[in-house]
């Protein structure tokens, strides 16, 4: 999808859509504007439903001051509009209150942006203004201070957040992430204790580049072909509906009966995502036109290691990254489905999935089809596409319901003796 052809209007609208959606806004909360070619400022209004938001709710502000909509402008306009003066660079503004972040805005702490690779990047720089009423001159004068200081997103005492980007596209997504991050730290700091990558750290991610392929010009598509891009398009979307992915964040692949694979390309939205953006690999050359996941040579590998595997995702679900970014151990020894599905999870150093893909391969196997990579990710291997999504469901579930028990008493595993019986039972 085009983004940048879409009216104004219309951005708005899918944008606040999506916000909503996923729980990051209430009916009365949050704001988001775009500065168009002209100096208009297009924003949402001010006491109308952000559920059921059309394009006729949209409010144009043009650079007089003039009012063209059907209500009135956010109460939050004059914070958006000092933005936009004091940085001309920004053409978008989102402002929302979900509730990962307002835990970290009340007790007024940034949250940890190097738990993983990217996302300091994503985010760009982050820091706090200081409480004022909503609305006011004072609150719009203080946000706009720190974006004059060259920060992207700004967190607000006991409010929320302000992002600013070169569209409203970029500033979702960076809001996203930054909303990823807090949700993570917080599940995270449940069950142990956080790691933060290092700077050696994060300039050794830097290094993770782009796969150097010659490319084909893939002039036919198999019934086969066609039928795995529907179904994998099918499945990313789901699991971004489900948070398993985010925007920026998750790669699934697939085998097909020839030997070649498919996979997901790299920076495509994945809430968008169509038949078509799938990036088609046949050894070591790809697609034409097309930029696959970074993390193909990898796939790659494990396919030409393991014939029986057919399937990989790498994703960053919130609940099971808990345990990549902490000291704590994931036992999948919860429930028996628990332990048939997912059997025994391995997690390897920071690093292993750009620099060795040959120790994530060997590690793969029939009682450990997952690894968790520290501080990256989670690798999940299936038979199938079906399977694979079966696992990282499961397993994700599995340490959601961990998590919880945090909250109301100490976990206790199936016993040796269990697991034993299961394995009897099950055959493996």
């Amino acid at each position: 999808m085009d983004f940048s052809i879409l009216h104004p209007a219309d951005q708005l609208v899918m944008m606040m859509e999506r916000i909503y959606s996923y729980g990051m806004t209430t009916t009365s909360g949050g704001n988001l504007s775009v500065l168009d070619g002209n100096g208009d400022i297009w924003i949402t209004p001010g006491s109308v439903d952000k559920g059921s938001l059309t394009r006729d709710d949209i409010i144009r502000v043009k650079p007089d001051g003039t009012v063209i909509g059907n209500h009135k402008p956010s109460s939050e306009f004059p914070v958006h509009k000092r933005i936009y003066e004091t940085r001309p660079d920004v053409k978008a503004v989102l402002h929302a209150h979900p509730p990962a972040l307002v835990a970290f805005s009340i007790i007024r702490r940034i949250p940890e942006t190097r738990l993983v690779p990217n996302v300091a990047q994503i985010c760009g720089s982050v820091d706090f203004a200081a409480y004022d009423v909503p609305g006011s001159v004072g609150l719009s004068q203080k946000i706009a201070a720190k974006f004059g200081e060259g920060h992207n997103m700004v967190m607000l005492e006991n409010h929320g957040v302000f992002v600013g980007s070169d569209s409203i596209f970029g500033a979702f997504k960076a809001f996203e992430t930054f909303d990823f991050c807090a949700r993570l730290q917080i599940e995270a700091q449940k069950v142990g204790k956080i790691s933060a990558l290092t700077d050696a750290q994060v300039a050794l991610s830097k290094e993770k580049q782009h796969a150097k392929m010659d490319e084909f010009v893939n002039r036919s598509m198999t019934s086969e072909e066609k039928a795995a891009r529907r179904d994998m398009v099918k499945f990313i979307k789901r699991a971004y509906r489900q948070q398993l992915f985010t925007s920026t964040q998750g790669t699934f692949s697939q085998r097909l009966s020839d030997g070649t694979f498919i996979i997901t390309p790299y920076d495509v939205d994945r809430k968008y995502i169509e038949p078509e953006n799938i990036v088609k690999i046949h050894g070591s050359w790809c697609e034409q036109g097309k930029l696959p996941s970074r993390s193909v040579l990898l796939h790659k590998r494990i396919y030409d290691d393991h014939p029986e595997i057919n399937s990989i995702i790498i994703a960053h679900s919130p609940h099971i990254m808990a345990f990549a970014v902490s000291d704590a151990e994931f036992d999948s020894r919860t429930i028996p489905e628990s332990y048939i599905m997912l059997r025994e999870v391995r997690k390897l150093p920071f690093g292993v999935s750009f620099m060795d893909h040959g120790l994530v391969s060997s590690t793969i196997s029939h009682m450990t089809p997952i690894v968790l990579l520290e501080n990256e990710c989670v690798l999940v291997t299936g038979e199938s596409l079906l399977n694979a999504f079966d696992k990282l469901e499961v397993m994700e579930y599995s340490a959601k319901a961990i998590l919880s028990t945090a909250n109301i008493g100490g976990l206790v595993k199936i016993s040796d003796e269990e697991v034993s019986e299961l394995r009897r039972a099950f055959n493996f």
